[in-house]
């Protein structure tokens, strides 16, 4: 058997339902519109009403367009009780003399909209990005994707990824995160 008499069975196949995929619904029997190949335009009465923004339960804005009923909206993480905030790790590296310059609030980040990656609270610095999880599970799973170049204690990580912070200065970052209780 040739090349071409195997590959024709595949080329009328797929022909075939991209033909079938291309043809919508059928039209409703004794519809003229369709006989000239376009659809007969939608007659006022048939419009669907506006929305009263007056009408919405519960006194909520009615839903925008873009949002799918059956997608709830995001709600950002809370840190678990007794794990310390990413401004109380800060505070300590401060306390212990370690430099924590450019201080920046990224929390925002740990949402869809920036990294995604699910941390209740994001502080960064030059030297070291603190983030708090949620719970140990999300911190030690987050821990696998960043191996050496990241320290945990609980459901606080350290990430020194993109920074020049060295060995011995990591330890000791690593080692004020470990006494914080």
């Amino acid at each position: 058997m040739t090349k071409r008499a195997r590959v024709l069975p595949a080329a009328v196949t797929i022909l075939l339902a991209l033909g079938l995929a291309a043809c919508g619904s059928d039209p409703e029997p004794g519809d003229p519109s369709w006989a000239n190949g376009s659809p007969k335009a939608v007659a006022t009465s048939e419009a669907p009403p506006p929305e009263d923004p007056a009408a919405s339960t519960n006194g909520k804005a009615p839903r925008t367009p873009s949002e799918s009923p059956s997608t709830p909206a995001f709600r950002m993480p809370t840190k678990a009780a007794g794990t310390p905030g990413a401004r109380k790790v800060v505070d300590a590296f401060k306390a212990a003399g370690l430099k924590v310059t450019n201080l920046r609030n990224q929390t925002v980040d740990c949402g869809p909209s920036g990294a995604g990656i699910g941390c209740a609270e994001l502080l960064t610095t030059d030297a070291v990005k603190v983030y708090v999880f949620p719970t140990e599970a999300n911190a030690t799973n987050q821990m696998d994707v960043w191996g050496t170049d990241a320290f945990r204690k609980g459901a606080v990580v350290l990430s020194y990824l993109g920074t020049k912070t060295g060995a011995a200065e990591r330890k000791r970052y690593n080692d004020v995160l470990a006494k914080l209780s």
